[in-house]
């Protein structure tokens, strides 16, 4: 890759030097030094490292930096307040005590704003499929699974009220 590829990554621009080789998830955390997206098992497997790329979940241990050029790249860390269903889904983790180690927390909320950025609306059963490539060792996934269906649930009752 020719330094004068960049990326852009929640919404800044970082220049990309080196081996275009080198898996997105070591750019963010070594160059931009975001270590929000975790890296775990380095084979796309485990879903810690997802992130949205253009709006689209993906494991940014198997992605390439050269195959993101001039692309847009969502961290956990652009997550704001602002984002209200997924700031809402992140205090429901907390709250039901959903998250215990924090290794998958962050990609599962990216695969949740994934799902959502295309589904405003989901079924359980479309929470599920979303959340499908996202492994957690520590607790059950019914628990997770009905911490955000009853989130999205109550977000969306509490919109139609305001509609």
């Amino acid at each position: 890759m020719n330094p004068s590829s960049t990326i852009i990554v929640n919404g800044e621009i970082y220049p990309v030097l080196g081996d275009p080789l080198t898996p997105l998830v070591r750019f963010l955390r070594e160059s931009v030094h975001l270590t929000g997206t975790k890296y775990a098992c380095g084979e796309g497997f485990c879903g810690s490292c997802t992130v949205l790329i253009d709006g689209s979940a993906a494991a940014s241990c198997l992605t390439p930096v050269s195959a993101v050029s001039n692309r847009s790249i969502r961290t956990i860390e652009s997550i704001e307040p602002s984002d209200s269903v997924l700031a809402a889904l992140q205090a429901a983790f907390v709250d039901d005590d959903v998250v215990q180690c924090g290794m998958c927390f962050p990609g599962m909320v990216m695969a949740l704003a994934g799902l959502l950025s295309t589904n405003p609306r989901p079924s359980r059963e479309e929470v599920e499929a979303g959340l499908s490539g996202n492994l957690c060792r520590c607790t059950g996934y019914s628990r997770l699974l009905d911490t955000v269906t009853a989130t999205l649930k109550r977000l969306g009752d509490i919109e139609e009220l305001h509609s």
